[in-house]
Parts: structure tokens; sequence; C-alpha cells
């Protein structure tokens, strides 16, 4: 979410501005009257005084109580108040925050048994970042204040181990804390002391207080900005929208040195780290590494330095979490965890490294748009792109096949697989046969814990499908299912069931089926220890090629699935494994062309050329028909509740509604759906939050838990789904409908802002978190809001009509995976959709992605709403309905949130669809069970009314009084006189 701009104040005020003029006639009337009276008599003047005054102030409260009542309405709704979380939901919370902690944990080395450490032990621990872990991200993701964060020191103090004061106390007073930069601000500072200041009596009082020591390296990231790839380029500054960013490392006046070197990328060691690194590696053998960011590092150090002999990732651990790494050193929790991401050497040998960052279209100025923000300073969005293209070979699936192909030398490139992870026990794993039976592929797997400490594991299960070179581009690795066993001591074994479905297995043909294929021959499932490490395999032939084109749709799908986004191909050369990658290249080149071609051009729309009724009219159905509106009906919104999607109650019910009604749910959804008093319809909230759930107008939130990337790492669906139940828990005592989460969009670069609230590099690991976090929330009837909705990926330019160019397969395969997974296996949840553009067209704007995807294939039946409705030269509510988004994210008025050309048949039968949309998921929802049906008046109207009493019987007392005086006077007066 981002701040308001000025373009949105003004809005606002020109809302409020015919009430504003009302209080100033009032008030120069009232003035005027005062003035007009001088040459009165006395009584006379004193009673037009005072009634001009009374008149003056009763003016004022009935305009305040317009504005309040109108414009202002939803705002005081949304600040009014929501319930609190107790105690023993919050304290069960905290036991489910850290066990996720305990799992999402993953011990990379352990060389020598280094760990873990006994309790009661010593230890050094250096690195200023242990002072001051990171525990969420920056942005909606940001953890609340109103629970007491748990940190990295203090764990391993819970733990039983003595930690070496002196140096935490070095640190301390080198720097006391981070930047305070607020809650949509990016940190990129690393205020690690320069070598120089280690003095000798530091380090030998450290090697006498223990042989061993732990050096912590942290890295930050959030929502607005992608992690810097060149930090000497990187200087400090702000955002489009307003907030700052911080950059470089904490300056003093002992900064001797660089510490960067040309080129260096925030994912890799400063100077003075590398320093600090080599001086406790010369005088401690035994050193334990914990790396502490969400975003995948560069780790080729440890290999330069035997005496690291352990390490661990410990991400974002939000509230609690991090105490669960004190258990892990010391060995009361046995590491489960397996890495969400492949950990390369070195990044800018990645097929993605010239394709992501900033890049401006030359030949698009005319879109440009130029708002103004709070402190009076224009920002202009102009028209960006990104080019993903490298296709489906994203992640693990690169690697794996380009090792295969022979294009790469694995074990130089790769440090650490995805789905890799060390445990203190050993496990043996074996596979047995596979059956197939209506379209699903079972078999079973036993799991023997064959090492002397109790612990779980993880079986990963993936296939190596048949390929034919220069055909449909298959990677050689693809995970298709997973499952975690339960706590097995040593010597038992638990046997694990794992199923899947055979279309799991077919691959996207774009250019020749354009439809899904499952082309005939062998394809090798296998378990695995990590992507790369396989166990034990089998083999499952397809003797016939399957096309699921025509009438042969997959099971899964409503309708078959055939090519939607081929304008959004842009013609770039796509990563290909033909001939052992020979395109490698060419394919994977900075962009050559920064000009939007002619095509892609003349159907591009944005704010500048879309609200007309021509460019409307080429979204709407010619075959619509105008909508009726304002029937009579005794149906409340209420009577639905449980009613199929296709009964006949809902025409009816819809029918009742004028295009005000419809239009007031659209264009003001900003945290909340809006209410509709003509059918019944409540208010409901909705909270930010991808790991928590934060009212941002009442400051009430609940827990905050470990961040996405934690919760993936776990390899655990159950964890995922009581998440998810927890959140619905807290969500409905906080009276809150719906979840602006999970969010799951793809790690396709190691940069990304906001990895670590997006699961994987992997959709399938991302759509099976995501789908059960989504199950546990609506279980409590807390709908989530799937994110962002698609290919969100990066957060350089979001704000810039980035275009995102792919093709089809790796846009269904990759990109849309895990959406698909939500969709599919969730009975009802919402959709948020993203920012950018798919090819050239808003992602929110497109009807193939919202409506012939989401709808028509995967059968979604929520609504979809908008990310920030900010505008930006390109969000519009009329484009937004009548290409399948539902609602817009805004709760005040804006340019274009209203629906704006909603005469014609096509506008209003979108406007009601949206309606539809919107009111079925809600009234579904925990918001209709009986036991929260709210059907009065806000606190606020309430509060409202008695002021209004209160100050009608003052005036009215007042006026008494002024007349009773008035008359007393002119007794006297007359009294005198004769």
């Amino acid at each position: 979410m981002l701040s308001i701009n000025m373009d949105d104040v003004l809005n606002v005020i020109s809302s409020i501005r015919p009430y504003l003029i009302a209080i100033g006639i009032i008030v120069a009337l009232a003035v005027a009257c005062m003035v007009a009276v001088m040459k009165m008599k006395k009584p006379v003047k004193r009673l037009v005084r005072g009634t001009a005054l009374v008149a003056m102030i009763v003016g004022i409260c009935v305009s305040v109580n317009m504005i309040c009542t109108g414009p202002m309405r939803t705002m005081l709704d949304l600040v009014s108040g929501s319930g609190t979380i107790t105690k023993e939901t919050s304290d069960e919370a905290t036991v489910l925050a850290k066990q996720i902690a305990e799992e999402g944990i993953v011990l990379l080395e352990n060389k020598d048994n280094t760990l873990p450490v006994a309790s009661g032990s010593k230890l050094n621990v250096f690195g200023w970042a242990s002072t001051d872990a990171i525990l969420g991200g920056a942005g909606s993701g940001s953890l609340n204040d109103a629970y007491a964060k748990i940190s990295l020191l203090d764990s391993l103090k819970d733990a039983g181990i003595e930690t070496n004061t002196e140096l935490t106390k070095f640190y301390t007073d080198y720097k006391t804390g981070r930047p305070e930069v607020g809650m949509w601000a990016q940190d990129w500072t690393l205020p690690e002391p320069n070598i120089s200041l280690y003095t000798q009596d530091l380090i030998d009082n450290a090697k006498n207080f223990s042989d061993t020591a732990m050096i912590v390296i942290s890295r930050s990231g959030g929502e607005g900005a992608d992690l810097p790839a060149d930090m000497v380029a990187v200087v400090d500054g702000s955002f489009q929208d307003g907030t700052t960013y911080t950059a470089g490392v904490y300056d003093d006046t002992l900064n001797e040195g660089n510490d960067w070197d040309a080129g260096d990328h925030y994912l890799q060691l400063t100077n003075r780290e590398e320093e600090m690194i080599d001086l406790v590696c010369d005088n401690f053998d035994k050193v334990i590494l914990v790396y502490n960011g969400a975003n995948s590092f560069e780790l080729g150090f440890i290999n330069d330095h035997p005496q690291i002999k352990s390490a661990l990732w410990a991400a974002g651990m939000g509230h609690v979490g991090m105490a669960a790494l004190g258990e892990i050193v010391t060995g009361e929790v046995n590491p489960s965890g397996k890495t969400i991401d492949t950990y390369v050497y070195d990044y800018e040998k990645t097929p993605w490294w010239n394709n992501f960052g900033d890049f401006n279209y030359t030949n698009m100025d005319d879109f440009a748009y130029t708002s103004v923000g709070f402190t009076g300073t224009e920002s202009t969005s102009i028209v960006s792109f990104i080019n993903y293209v490298e296709g489906i070979y994203v992640g693990y699936k690169f690697y794996e096949t380009a090792a295969l192909e022979g294009l790469i030398d694995y074990d130089q490139t790769v440090q650490y697989p995805f789905g890799y992870g060390l445990s203190y026990t050993s496990f043996k794993q074996e596979m047995g046969e596979i059956t197939e039976a209506d379209g699903n592929i079972s078999f079973d797997v036993t799991v023997t814990n064959t090492g002397d400490k109790a612990g779980k594991d993880v079986v990963e299960v993936y296939y190596n499908p048949p390929y034919t070179n220069g055909g449909i581009e298959k990677a050689s690795a693809n995970l298709v299912q997973f499952e975690k066993t339960g706590m097995l001591e040593p010597g038992a074994s638990e046997t694990v069931n794992i199923t899947f479905a055979v279309e799991d297995m077919a691959s996207y043909d774009y250019q020749d089926a354009k439809g899904y294929v499952l082309e005939a021959g062998e394809y090798v499932i296998s378990i695995n220890s990590d992507s790369h490490n396989v166990i034990d395999s089998k083999t499952y032939n397809v003797g016939t090629t399957v096309t699921y084109n025509g009438d042969n749709k997959r099971d899964s799908d409503l309708v078959t699935a055939t090519n939607t986004f081929d304008y959004a191909n842009g013609g770039l050369t796509y990563l290909s494994r033909a001939d052992g990658f020979a395109n490698y290249e060419e394919a994977t080149k900075a962009p050559a062309s920064y000009e939007m071609s002619a095509d892609a051009k003349s159907t591009f729309y944005n704010i500048s050329n879309y609200l007309t009724p021509e460019a409307t009219a080429q979204d709407e159905d010619p075959a619509a028909q105008a909508i009726k509106t304002g029937a009579s009906t005794t149906l409340k919104l209420a009577d639905l509740r449980g009613a199929d999607r296709n009964d006949a109650k809902w025409d009816e019910l819809l029918d009742s509604m004028s295009l005000d009604d419809m239009n007031a749910l659209i264009s003001l959804g900003g945290y909340q759906t809006n209410s509709v008093e003509s059918i019944g319809k409540v208010r409901t909230n909705d909270c930010d939050g991808p790991a928590s759930i934060n009212n941002n107008f009442t400051q009430v939130g609940s827990l905050g838990f470990p961040v996405g990337v934690t919760i993936a790492a776990t390899f655990n669906k159950d964890l995922a789904h009581s998440f998810g139940d927890y959140i619905g828990k807290m969500a409905n005592e906080m009276d809150v409908s719906g979840w602006y989460a999970p969010a799951m969009n793809i790690h396709r670069t190691a940069f990304a802002g906001r990895n670590f609230e997006y699961y994987s590099e992997d959709g399938v690991l991302s759509g099976y978190i995501a789908s059960e976090a989504c199950k546990g929330s609506w279980e409590n009837g807390v709908y989530a809001y799937i994110k962002h909705f698609a290919m969100n990926d990066q957060e350089q330019n979001r704000l810039d009509m980035l275009c995102t160019w792919s093709n089809e397969q790796a846009i269904r395969e990759i990109y849309l995976k895990p959406f698909e997974r939500c969709v599919k296996n969730v009975d009802l949840c919402a959709v948020m959709s993203s920012f950018n553009y798919i090819g050239n067209r808003w992602a929110g704007g497109s009807s193939t992605l919202m409506k012939t995807v989401l709808r028509d294939e995967w059968g979604f039946k929520g609504f979809a709403l908008t990310d920030y409705f900010g505008v930006y030269g390109y969000m519009s509510s009329d484009q937004a309905i009548r290409n399948g988004t539902d609602c817009m994210l805004v709760n005040y008025p804006t340019a274009t949130n209203n629906v704006q050309f909603r005469e014609t048949p096509g506008a209003q039968t979108a406007m009601r669809d949206a309606t539809k949309n919107i009111l079925y998921t809600v009234v579904n929802s925990r918001a209709y069970a009986p036991e929260n049906l709210k059907m009065g008046m806000a606190k606020w109207q309430v509060i409202m009314i008695v002021v209004d009493v209160i100050l009608a019987a003052l005036m009215a007392f007042l006026m008494f009084k002024f007349i009773k005086r008035y008359l007393k006077e002119k007794n006297t007066e007359q009294v005198t006189a004769e």
C-alpha cells in the first residue's frame, strides 16, 4: 500500500467543497446580521445577534453532519473501532509462531557436528546485526508494535547460552539501532564497525570467554523497492510516493576505506563484513554463521573459511519466532527446514541478471502521468518494461536442466539446491511402487529415522518428463508434491502417501498445440533430498500423447485452456533448452530496444486514452442488455447466505439495486466492503499483513508470525493451514472479514524487495502453502485476498506502468501456478490484482487474466480487488469492471474510482456482475454469520446523534434564554417609557 498523493487529496476536498461553501455562506450571513443590527435598539439587537449565533452553529452542525454521512463516511467507519484479540488466542498463536520458526530455520552446514552446543555453553556473537536482527519486512508486511519482540541475543540467553556482553556492548556503543525510516521506507544501511575498532584486548577477552564464535549477517527488504544491484551507485533519496530510503553504511568519523567495491550488490558481503569474518576465523577454529535475511545470499565465503563449521538460515522470525534459533543451537529442537530458493555463488551469472531492474520506454512519453505529493513535489509515472527472457527456466528448473545439458558445472554454480536442508539426525526414504487410478498417481514412501535424535523429514517428489530436442520446453526437475513426516524417534518409521494428478505433469505448448500436452514417453518420478540429489525413482510411461484441447480439457479446468496471452509475448527471444541451451547468450542479454512496438503501442491504454466512450466500448459485451434497477423486493442480502450463485433470488436482489448502490460497492473498497442500506448490506473490515492481521486505522493488530519464506521453508502443509486458521481466528475477534494475503508471487530474482512475503521460486511449493493458509482462514469465514495477481515479481517501477513481457508457457507454468492451486482448492477466496501490466495491458484491466483464466478456466467464485488504487496514470474503475476486476482498493474519492461511463448496457452489466461477486463473497463470510451480523449504526453515528441531540437541546435552551431576556428587557423599556 502507498501514501496518498495530492491529486487524491484534492478529490476529497472537491467532494466536500459544496458543504464548505455552505458553511462559509452561513457564517457570512450570521456576521452580516450581526453588523446589520448595530443601530437597532438594545433588546432587538441582542435577540437578533443571539438568533444569528444559534443559526450559525446549527448551520455548521448540519453541514458537518452532511460531510460525515456523505464523502467522509467510509473513513469514519474505518477509524471507529474494531474488536480486540483475546489473550487465549494470542497465546495459542504464539505457540504456533514458534513452531513455524522451529521448522522454518534451515541448517545449511554442520561440519564436525559443531551444532548443537550444550545449553550452559558460552558463545561469542560477532556482527552488529546480532544486536538488531531483521524480524519482518517493510511496508504492508511490517510488524506492529503491539507485541514484544524476541531478539536474537534473547533467544540464545533463553536457551541457556551465555553470550559475551563485552562484544555486545562494543556493537551497541557503535550504533544502537537502525535508522528510523518508517513503515513504508527501506533501509540499506549495514552499520558494521570498521575492523580497526576491534582492539586486541577485545579479541583476547573473547578467546578467553569461549572457543566458539557465532557470526550474524543480516539483510533487509520490503515493499516499494528492490534490493540494490549496485551499492556504489545507490544514494539517499525518496520513492515516487514520497517515502524515503537510506542507502550505504552507517557513517562515522572512523569510516576508513570503502565499504563497497565498484559493482558490489546488496546480497554479498561488504568489505567491513569480509574483514570481520577474516578476523573471527583467524582467532576461532569453531565458527557458526547465521544468515538473517529473506533473500538468498552469496554464501560462497563459507567455502573459503574452513573455520565456519556450521551455518543456519533464519529469515524474518516475526514477534516471537526468534526463540527457535536458540532452541536449535542447543539441540532442544532438531532443524527440519528446507531452502525455498537456489543459492548460487554468483548472481551476475544468472539468466535473469541482465533483465531485471529499471527499463523505461523512450517512445511512450505521451502516456506519462504527473501527480503532486503532499510535499508539493511532482512525481511522474512513465511507461517501463521488464523482459522475462528465461521463460520457464526459473530457479532450480534452470540449474538442474542446464547442468544436465552441459551448459554449467553444477558444483561450481550452485552452493545449496532448492529443497536442501540438514538435520541433527539421519533418515532413510524408501519409495514404493507407483499406481494410477482416476487420473491420479499414488505411491507410498517409508521414512525411517536412522540416527540418534528425534526429528522430522520432508519427502520431496519431482518428475523429469521426456524431452525432444527443439520441442516443448521442459525442465529436467519439477517439484510435483511434498509431504512432511511427524516427529520420528530414533529407529521409528512413518509411511507417507504421495498422490498427485497425472495432468500435473503436462507441459503448456503455446506454439503448436496452444494448450497443455502430456507427451508420450517415460516420466521419471523420483523422491529427492533436494532438487539435485535423487534418493530413488520409478518410471511412469505415457503410451500416447494426450493433448488437452477442444473438448478434452484437463479434469481440474472448467473449460479447456488455450492461448490467451499471445499479446504479452513481445516478440522476444526466449531461453530454450534446444541444442544444450545454444541460445543462452542471445536470449539472456540485456534489452537491445527501449521502444514499444507500434502494434503494442496502438492498443496500450491508461488514463490518457481509456476514459472515453469510444475506448470503453471496446471492452463491453455487444450482446449485453440494459439491466433492471430499483425493482421492489422484500429480500435482503442476509436471505442469500448459503444460496447457490445461480439461485434466482440473486437476480431479484440485484434488480432492486440502483446504479448508485452498485457504484458505492465498486468504488470504495479500501480496507472494507461498503455498506448498501437498500439491501441490508453491512460494511465489513479488510486488513493488511501477509504474516499477521493489522488494522492500520485503529492500530489494533495481531501477533506477527514468521515471514512467508519461513512458513514455506517448513514444507509443512499442516503448519501452513494452522497459520491461516489462526489468522482467521484473530481476524474474527478483530471483526475483520477480509485478509490482504497471502502473497505468492515468484522469486524470479533474489533481489525482489518483497521476496520475504512471497513464498518461493517454485509455484508448486508456493501454491500448496498458500492454499492451505487460505483454507485455514476461510474455515473462520475470513476470505483471503490472494495476491498480487499476477506477475508482480519486482518492486522496481511497480507504479510506472510496468509492462511485463513473457511467453504463455512461462506465465501459466511458473507465475500463475500458485494462484491456480488456490482457486481450485479453496472453497472461496478473493483476489487482489497487481500494479503491473501483463504485456501492454494493466493486470487489473486484462479480461484474459481476470475473466478467461481466473473465472472461465479455473472457476473462481469470489471477487477481485485492485491493488492500492492510487491511479498512477492508469487505474480506473471503468476499465477494471469491464475486464473482470470488481472493487477499487480506496476509501476516499479519486479521479477515477467511480464508474463514469455507466449508461451503456455493457457497463451496467459489468457493474451488476461486480456487485454480485462482492455480495456473494461477503454474505458467505463471517460477517453474515448470525453471531457476527450487526445491522445497527456504527459507533460514530450513534455518537454523532447523541451530540446532535445535546446540541439541539442546548440551542433550544439558548434561544429560550435569548427570547426570555428580550421580553424582559422590552417590558422594562415600556415601563421606563411610561
